[in-house]
């Protein structure tokens, strides 16, 4: 019986080695060695050249910025600009819009490319645009709270735009963090503003349908900014590549080599390289405020968020109000965006979500078709 057994097993394993080696003998009768050396080759002579583009890319070839803008207001680190107009005096807007950036990225994504800056688009459609250069914070702005960005840094700019236009009121859009605090701050002077615009912005934070929102409700915020007082870039930058870590430092540098050999893709790859590792350091009292009572309390879709001593109503913000998603925002979820609609107090409101994702905004194909062209539209119709 035993010897069965061991013939039988002696003979699968003979069957098994010949199917091995029939399976080998077709793969190497199918294998094409030219067609792979070309292959190779092809490979390594794209290498070759994108090495060289990169090489002979000048920090011109990667600016920052590429729509013409002058420095018009500057407060400590802070920087307000406004851009040069591209269109009659007749066609331009006669209420100028402030844009405020988040504190954790350089407003520059906006004006990131020649041909897909939404910065040019508001311009040629006749947008009279400021934009607000926060600068990098250093240990002296340690105790910066959210009531100096927002109260002095933010009402100075806004006054200073109504001074220099001769105006009463201004437009404001604000961009993520940016646009949070560009709510507040309508809620608090809601004489000043007239149109309210918010591009992926955080605002009701009890939404746990992106992983920021899930981490932050749990982050011990205490322990990380009384160690560093000042919250460096890197660790800020560290935590947002995480929240994708294939796609956001795998990927995209797979993906790139096929396109090596392409010089404007690669020009264009490198000023985005440029401006996610552009991070600034983030003030500890402030992004301590913003984690405790906007993350973990929630206090500002409740009303209950308290800065220079004055309670911040959403129901202040009657003004039109045009309130811009991404569908595909790993950041900032519609659900986090879209109460602003039901919490403010205007009758005139709009929300617009778009198949892109939190950067996309700013660079897709689609952010030139028909985001900021929609943007446009609903501004100068209501300036």
């Amino acid at each position: 019986m035993s010897e069965n057994i061991y013939e039988k097993n002696l003979q699968k394993a003979a069957e098994f080695q010949q199917n091995l080696a029939d399976s080998v003998m077709k793969l190497y009768e199918q294998f094409d060695l030219q067609k792979s050396v070309n292959e190779m080759s092809t490979y390594q002579e794209k290498l070759i050249k994108g090495y060289k583009i990169l090489m002979d890319l000048k920090p011109e070839d990667a600016a920052s910025d590429q729509t013409e803008k002058e420095e018009v207001l500057r407060i400590g680190k802070m920087r307000l600009y406004h851009y040069k107009p591209v269109v009659t005096a007749r066609k331009l807007s006669k209420v100028p819009t402030l844009i405020t950036y988040a504190l954790v990225n350089r407003q520059y994504m906006m004006d990131i490319q020649p041909d897909r800056s939404v910065i040019k688009s508001f311009l040629e459609g006749g947008m009279d645009v400021y934009v607000i250069d926060w600068g990098y914070p250093t240990g002296e702005d340690m105790y910066m709270t959210m009531d100096d960005y927002i109260n002095w840094y933010m009402n100075d700019c806004v006054d200073f735009i109504r001074k220099s236009r001769k105006v009463d009121k201004i437009n404001l859009l604000g961009v993520c963090q940016g646009g949070t605090f560009s709510t507040i701050y309508t809620a608090l002077n809601p004489d000043k503003i007239k149109n309210l615009i918010t591009m992926v912005v955080p605002i009701d934070f009890s939404t746990n349908d992106a992983l920021l929102f899930r981490w932050s409700k749990y982050m011990n915020i205490d322990s990380l900014v009384d160690a560093y007082g000042v919250i460096p870039g890197d660790v800020m930058n560290f935590s947002y590549l995480i929240l994708k870590p294939l796609e956001l430092t795998m990927n995209k540098y797979i993906g790139m080599v096929d396109k090596m050999d392409n010089p404007e893709y690669m020009t264009n790859f490198m000023r985005m390289e440029k401006w996610v590792f552009d991070s600034p350091d983030q003030a500890g009292e402030t992004i301590r405020q913003f984690i405790k009572d906007l993350y973990q309390g929630n206090k500002l879709i409740k009303n209950e968020l308290v800065l220079g001593g004055k309670t911040v109503d959403l129901k202040n913000i009657t003004m039109p109000l045009l309130c811009v998603c991404a569908e595909y925002d790993h950041l900032v979820p519609l659900s986090a965006s879209r109460p602003l609609l039901d919490a403010v107090g205007s009758k005139d409101t709009q929300f617009l979500s778009f198949k892109t994702g939190h950067i996309g905004m700013y660079v897709s194909s689609q952010s030139q078709k028909s985001i900021a062209p929609q943007i446009v539209e609903w501004t100068n119709s209501r300036s």
